[in-house]
């Protein structure tokens, strides 16, 4: 399975101000900080924040921050909220659907691939790897941007 784009762009966005949980962020740096796209960036964090991951404050000094706290936030949960379909083969049109043995294997899988991710919260993903929010709070601060996520 490959997560889509916009998936992704919720994860990173979502690492970012976990990171930087003392402070608003704004949807310019954290695009800057990840190159991808703003505009992009505007529809997946609006998404994020009527599902409750996020909060946005207007205004001139505003920004984005996490809407509770990291350690709540669990990535099998962002990630079936992200992804439209999340299965592996499409078998509602197959001639073989009524008796094939190959969706319920896939069907187990999936569910499997989901309950490893519900054991890590965001906050335990970034805590994962020493030196992995160290990674992430260089982003935007004129360091070498990598692609971390």
């Amino acid at each position: 399975m490959q997560l889509t784009r916009y998936s992704d762009y919720a994860l990173r966005a979502l690492l970012y101000l976990a990171a930087r949980n003392d402070r608003l962020c704004a949807i310019s740096e954290i695009a800057a900080a990840y190159s991808i796209s703003q505009n992009h960036l505007v529809k997946v964090l609006h998404d994020l924040g009527k599902a409750g991951y996020v909060a946005s404050v207007r205004g001139r000094t505003g920004g984005y921050r996490l809407a509770r706290p990291a350690s709540e936030i669990r990535i099998g949960a962002l990630l079936r909220h992200t992804e439209d379909d999340v299965d592996l083969v499409d078998c509602g049109g197959c001639a073989l659907s009524g008796g094939c043995g190959v969706s319920p294997v896939l069907d187990e899988a999936m569910a499997a691939f989901f309950a490893v991710l519900d054991n890590y919260t965001l906050a335990s993903v970034v805590e994962r790897k020493h030196g992995f929010q160290h990674l992430i709070l260089s982003l935007g601060a004129g360091a070498p941007r990598e692609r971390i996520a």
